[in-house]
């Protein structure tokens, strides 16, 4: 789950690393106040969406008008909320439609003498959460690391203990840090480092992370997205969702309770066991083909929940034709052909659709598929399936 910057920046305060003074806006008035309250002097107002690269982003509908930006008054604060607000801001992360901007951050100014990266994730390789850091601030990560990966610096750290001061020394060293902003460092990345593990967060980003004239470190950014799995154990974190941010078909997919994510191709898929699901895609690519999406209904899928997912896949218009591929263990072979029928019934399939059953109760579902008289393509195995699914989309 991804929430926005000015939620991080609270979750930053909470935990004790340093930020700048803020206010959230949803309106040019409230936009201009705040910058009143912040002291009437410098303030930059940043679109608040979930995705990176807003600096660089421009407006859809004004293209010269940036996700960031400086204000030196409260009449040009509320000017470019105007602008930003209702709008649609394009990144390398959001596509050509670009993300909706409901609300922007008015943060203090700062006096930056360095940008610095820094970013925390779970290295699976290790099993241990991983501290980066690299100076090159404000440049995507990615990029740094294809062009410069010996600019980024790493440190394991177990969960049980934290990051040790010994650890922060280094990275300052291999930073060129010295005097009074390894002390500032040593509170900010073990602070950060104990919020990763206290809120089971699948990444934590700082980019800018920047250490002022003053010699303090401070996030100029907060970008932060946790486990999911994980959100039992913090209800307080699940109240920072915005579904707005999120595509429609996810969250009507994760209402009824199945794994669905939207991608950009044209056949549809519909599978039970994420690895399964994987590998669907994965043989649908090997034969020319493109799948519009990750669709795992679930060990224990329901006709109800079948037909759910019928009508999710069929919502998106690029969908030229489906493939079921169902392995049919604790869901039962029978099972899946009656959703699919029932499906059909009310929702129509006037698209090509390959199936393939196998496992528990096939042969009385394959029999139930024969006798419905839908219009279907059966398959012997996912090879097969995956030939007949690419060749029905070229057809």
């Amino acid at each position: 789950m991804k929430i926005h910057e000015y939620q991080g920046k609270q979750l930053f305060r909470d935990a004790g690393v340093p930020v700048l003074d803020s206010h959230v806006a949803r309106s040019p008035s409230e936009a201009a106040a705040a910058f009143e309250q912040l002291g009437g002097e410098l303030a930059v107002v940043k679109a608040q969406i979930h995705a990176g690269g807003r600096g660089k982003g421009t407006l859809k509908e004004l293209p010269d008008q940036r996700g960031v930006q400086l204000a030196r008054s409260a009449d040009e604060t509320s000017r470019i909320a105007e602008n930003l607000l209702g709008n649609h801001l394009v990144t390398l992360q959001t596509g050509a439609e670009g993300a909706k901007v409901n609300q922007v951050l008015v943060e203090a100014g700062c006096d930056i003498a360095r940008e610095l990266y820094l970013g925390i994730v779970l290295d699976r390789s290790t099993s241990l959460p991983v501290l980066m850091v690299s100076s090159e601030g404000g440049v995507e990560i990615e990029k740094v690391a294809a062009e410069t990966p010996e600019k980024i610096f790493r440190e394991h750290f177990h969960p049980k203990i934290g990051l040790h001061s010994y650890q922060v020394r280094k990275l300052c060293h291999q930073l060129e840090i010295t005097g009074k902003t390894v002390r500032s460092a040593d509170k900010f990345m073990r602070s950060l480092c104990k919020l990763f593990v206290d809120l089971d967060c699948s990444m934590a980003e700082v980019n800018p992370l920047v250490i002022s004239q003053s010699g303090d470190m401070l996030a100029l950014d907060a970008k932060i997205s946790f486990d999911e799995n994980a959100l039992f154990r913090h209800p307080e974190l699940s109240e920072l969702r915005d579904l707005s941010e999120e595509e429609p078909t996810e969250v009507k997919a994760s209402d009824a309770g199945l794994s669905y994510v939207k991608l950009d191709g044209t056949i549809g898929c519909l599978v039970n066991g994420a690895g399964l699901a994987m590998s669907t895609m994965d043989i649908i690519k090997y034969h020319g083909g493109e799948p519009a999406n990750f669709l795992d209904v679930g060990g224990g899928a329901t006709t109800e929940q079948v037909v759910e997912a019928f009508n999710i896949i069929l919502s998106d218009k690029n969908v030229k034709a489906v493939l079921v591929n169902i392995f049919g263990g604790i869901a039962r072979c029978t099972t899946i052909a009656a959703a699919i029928i029932e499906a059909s019934k009310q929702i129509g399939i006037q698209i090509p659709l390959v199936v393939r059953l196998e496992g528990t109760e096939v042969e009385e579902g394959k029999k139930m598929l024969a006798e419905s008289g839908l219009a279907m393509t059966t398959a012997d195995d996912l090879t097969d399936a995956a030939k007949k699914v690419v060749a029905a989309v070229a057809g």
